[in-house]
């Protein structure tokens, strides 16, 4: 049964596990190496070790997506076509625009905002298939206008590689774990390198992500997802329900509710007893909520804020927009009883890859942003320079570099 306690347990409560990445950096690091030396070779060795897949092309061919896509009903297609069309509006928002501007008599300064080259979407496969990954990870790319997009997952599941077909993805794999990672950091004969690597994946493809950091661009090493939810009033079977919701994820998840109202704690303690009896997934659930989980009684919705900010969680619920000016740190904000969680996994829009693990005190989700670099431009007229002059070659002079200081100072001789 999920705990109930006061907030003088809020530290114990909310100390998030910390992820045994030494263990699996060990594992990881010889499976790194053996693919930069040997490249596809390397990739199907582990690929029949790790995946039981004796694919002859780690490719996936045009005909096995044609066939995925026969596989989706027609019900899972019209979500893709609902889901996506939120997700790309949302995706073209994000995007920055490209300006320039005079900012000071001849000194005209900008941006100009450029694609990445190639990206690939790392999609799981396990547990649970997610095809909304494809979506997430896919959509944004191809709005930001990224040439090569690519999509692998560890094995042949038709919604995730229908759902890649029907957006048109330019290239697919089936490849996962640790040396699908390396593939696409190192590249191969088959598989290209990757400018950034996306998507969630367990805690080997998250150890070879945070390996290979700088060898190639990421998005963030995943955790254990979580949850947050202020709520000082409420439906205890929407609130019960918006919880079980992410326990469902994994026995690591974490689900947790701040909340003013005593009667209101013990009312979705009952309701999530009560719904777990019939839940399918309720073992999973069910370890989540007692290991990980809590209810914790707040003195004022302002220590509710205040807490949430030190918890930086992935997701946050909060009962009203009134609540928004005070939050800084979270990965998504959910605003109001009818924006539950699985609205934003699915279909509103925003990025369901999200940061975990007190990451977004840093960064918020995944972003059509993540996709482009944004170029600065200047250009400077003869008596703009001639005006910055003094300040540049003071400036460069104090750093001990001459030939910054005459590279302008020739310009104006005679």
């Amino acid at each position: 049964m999920i705990r109930i306690v006061d907030n003088t347990q809020i530290g114990r409560i909310l100390a998030r596990k910390a992820a045994r990445f030494t263990e699996a950096e060990t594992a990881v690091r010889p499976i790194l190496e053996n693919v930069r030396k040997h490249g596809d070779k390397a990739v199907r060795g582990y690929a029949l070790q790790f995946d039981d897949s004796q694919r002859a092309s780690l490719r996936v061919s045009q005909p096995e997506l044609d066939g995925a896509v026969r596989q989706l009903s027609p019900e899972f297609k019209r979500a893709v076509k609902t889901a996506a069309a939120n997700i790309r509006a949302y995706a073209k928002l994000q995007l920055p625009a490209a300006k320039s501007k005079f900012i000071a008599p001849g000194l005209k300064a900008g941006q100009i905002i450029r694609p990445l080259d190639t990206v690939a979407a790392y999609i799981p496969a396990g547990r649970y298939p997610l095809p909304s990954t494809v979506l997430m990870t896919v959509i944004p790319a191809l709005t930001a206008g990224v040439p090569n997009v690519c999509v692998t997952s560890p094995r042949f599941v038709a919604e995730i590689f229908g759902t890649a077909a029907l957006l048109r993805t330019p290239h697919v794999f089936q490849i996962g774990g640790a040396h699908a990672i390396a593939a696409f950091a190192y590249g191969t004969k088959t598989v290209p390198r990757a400018d950034r690597i996306v998507g969630p994946g367990n805690i080997f493809v998250a150890a070879a992500k945070k390996l290979l950091a700088g060898e190639v661009g990421i998005d963030f090493i995943a955790g254990p997802t979580e949850i947050l939810m202020i709520a000082p009033d409420g439906n205890p079977k929407w609130i019960a329900a918006d919880m079980l919701a992410q326990a469902e994820h994994d026995t690591d998840a974490s689900a947790v509710l701040l909340t003013t109202s005593k009667q209101l704690a013990l009312a979705v303690q009952t309701e999530i007893e009560k719904q777990l009896e019939s839940l399918p997934t309720g073992k999973t659930a069910r370890k989540a909520i007692d290991a990980n989980s809590a209810i914790i009684l707040m003195r004022s919705l302002e220590e509710a804020v205040e807490v949430s900010n030190r918890f930086a969680p992935e997701h946050l619920s909060i009962p009203d927009a009134s609540l928004l000016p005070g939050i800084r740190h979270a990965g998504s904000v959910f605003i109001g009883p009818y924006s539950p969680e699985a609205a934003g996994d699915y279909a509103s829009g925003p990025n369901h890859v999200l940061p975990t693990s007190g990451a977004a005190r840093l960064r918020g989700g995944l972003s059509a942003m993540d996709y482009v670099k944004i170029i600065s431009t200047q250009e400077l007229s003869a008596s703009a320079l001639r005006k910055l002059e003094p300040a540049i070659t003071t400036l460069a002079r104090a750093e001990g570099l001459e030939a910054h200081a005459r590279s302008v100072e020739v310009r104006r001789a005679k």
